[in-house]
C-alpha cells in the first residue's frame, strides 16, 4: 500500500465514530477524497458521497460504512462512574480493562472500562457471563459533580484509537468494522480518478452512516442516489484462527484476498461480471455463500425503490466486535482495485436483469 494511502487508513481509524456520532470520520473522509472527485456531498442523515462524472444517468453507488460500534452514557453515580448502553452488537466479556474515548463537549475524555477484581468475587460470580450493566466507565472523577464537568448524560463512548501493525502485511484496530468499507469506497475513487476517460457511468462513493444500528445510511443515500447498481463493502469473518467452524463461515484468511460471494442478496448478473474481472486482471478473491441477505448495507440498498443490482465484497477480519479487529493491507488493496476494474466494464447499456 503506497504512503499516501496508509497515511489516510491510518488517519480514519483514528476517529471516534460511533453510530450517529460519525462527524470525525467523515470529515477525514471527506478530506482526503475530494482530491480525487468531481464533486463532494453531505446529508442531512451524515452520509457523506463522493462523485465521478455527476451528470451520468446511469450510477453506480459505493457504500462503506464508517460508524462503529460503541456505548452512550445512561447514567453517572454519585461517585462519579459512568455507566453505558451498547451503540451496536458489543461483547461484555472482552470490554473490563479497556481504554475508551467519551465524546464530552468539550472534547474527548479518556476512561477505562472497570469491573470488580477477580480477587473480590464470589466463587460462584466467576463463572457467571459478564453484563453490561455490571461494568462501569472510570474517568477519575472524585465525584459525579466532577464527572459532569467534562461528560453527561448522552455522551457518546468509542474504544480508544489503537493501530498496531503486525507481521505479514497485517494490522490491528478498534474499528476495522467499517472503516474499512469506507477507506475502500474512497480508494476507488482515487484509482478511478485515474482512469476517466475509460469510465462509461456515474460513480458515487458513499461513506453510510449508521450501519452498525439498522443500516439506516444505506437506506437514505441508496434512495437519494437511486443507482442502477450497487456494491456494498464491509467486512467478512476469517476462519484462519482456532475454533471456528469452515463448514459454516467458510475457508477464508487474511491476505488471501476480498471475499466475493453468492447468495440472494448477490445480483447474478453482477456478481458473473465481478468473479470473471477477478480472474481476468488475475486479482486474488475468496469465496463465501450467503444464505440470508444479511446484516450489511447491501440487503437495503437492494430494495431501495424498485430495486438495485447490488453486489456485496468483504475483506476478512480477525476479532470482529472487538477492540483488536485485525485486517491485511493487501485485501484492501485488492477489493478496491477489483472494484474499480469492474466498474469500468459496466456502461449504460449492461443489463442486470437475471437470465
Amino acid at each position: 500500500m503506497n504512503t499516501e494511502s496508509k497515511s489516510f487508513l491510518k488517519e480514519i481509524m483514528a476517529q471516534v465514530s460511533p453510530s450517529g456520532f460519525e462527524e470525525a470520520a467523515q470529515h477525514v473522509w471527506c478530506k482526503r477524497t475530494k482530491k480525487y472527485a468531481d464533486k463532494i456531498e453531505r446529508d442531512v442523515h451524515g452520509n457523506s458521497y463522493a462523485i465521478l462524472n455527476p451528470k451520468a444517468e446511469f450510477k453506480v453507488m459505493l457504500a462503506g460504512h464508517c460508524d462503529e460500534i460503541g456505548f452512550i452514557i445512561s447514567h453517572i453515580a454519585e461517585s462519579g462512574y459512568l455507566h453505558m448502553v451498547p451503540i451496536g452488537g458489543i461483547d461484555p466479556g472482552v470490554l473490563p480493562g479497556t481504554q475508551v474515548k467519551v465524546m464530552g463537549e468539550k472534547g474527548l475524555v479518556d476512561g477505562i472500562i472497570g469491573k470488580k477484581a477477580i480477587h473480590l468475587m464470589e466463587v460462584e460470580e466467576r463463572g457467571k457471563a459478564m453484563k453490561l450493566k455490571d461494568l462501569w466507565i472510570d474517568i477519575g472523577a472524585k465525584d459525579k459533580k466532577d464527572a459532569e464537568k467534562v461528560v453527561k448524560v448522552g455522551d457518546a463512548v468509542s474504544y480508544a484509537p489503537n493501530f498496531m501493525e503486525l507481521r505479514n502485511n497485517l494490522f490491528s484496530s478498534k474499528g476495522c468494522d467499517n472503516k474499512m468499507g469506507a477507506f475502500v469506497a474512497s480508494e476507488v475513487i482515487k484509482i478511478l480518478s485515474t482512469k476517466k476517460s475509460k469510465l462509461k457511468v456515474g460513480v458515487h462513493s458513499v461513506a453510510t452512516v449508521q450501519e452498525e444500528v439498522g443500516l439506516r445510511g444505506a437506506t437514505t443515500s441508496a434512495y437519494r442516489v437511486n443507482p442502477q447498481a450497487a456494491f456494498a463493502i464491509d467486512v467478512g469473518f476469517s476462519s484462519d484462527m482456532p475454533g471456528v467452524d469452515k463448514r459454516q463461515v467458510g475457508d477464508v484468511s487474511l491476505g488471501k484476498g476480498p471475499i466475493l460471494h453468492g447468495g440472494p442478496v448477490i445480483n447474478r448478473a453482477l456478481g458473473k461480471l465481478v468473479l470473471q474481472t477477478a480472474k481476468v486482471k488475475k486479482i486474488p478473491y475468496q469465496f463465501s455463500s450467503l444464505g440470508r441477505p444479511g446484516g450489511t448495507d447491501t440487503s437495503e440498498i437492494q430494495l431501495s425503490r424498485g430495486g438495485v443490482a447490488t453486489y456485496l465484497m468483504s475483506v476478512p477480519n480477525r476479532y470482529m466486535h472487538t477492540m483488536v479487529e485485525t485486517c491485511s493491507y493487501d485485501d484492501l488493496e485488492n477489493a478496491a482495485k477489483l472494484i474499480a476494474e469492474t466498474i469500468l466494464k459496466i456502461t449504460p447499456k449492461t443489463d442486470f436483469i437475471p437470465k
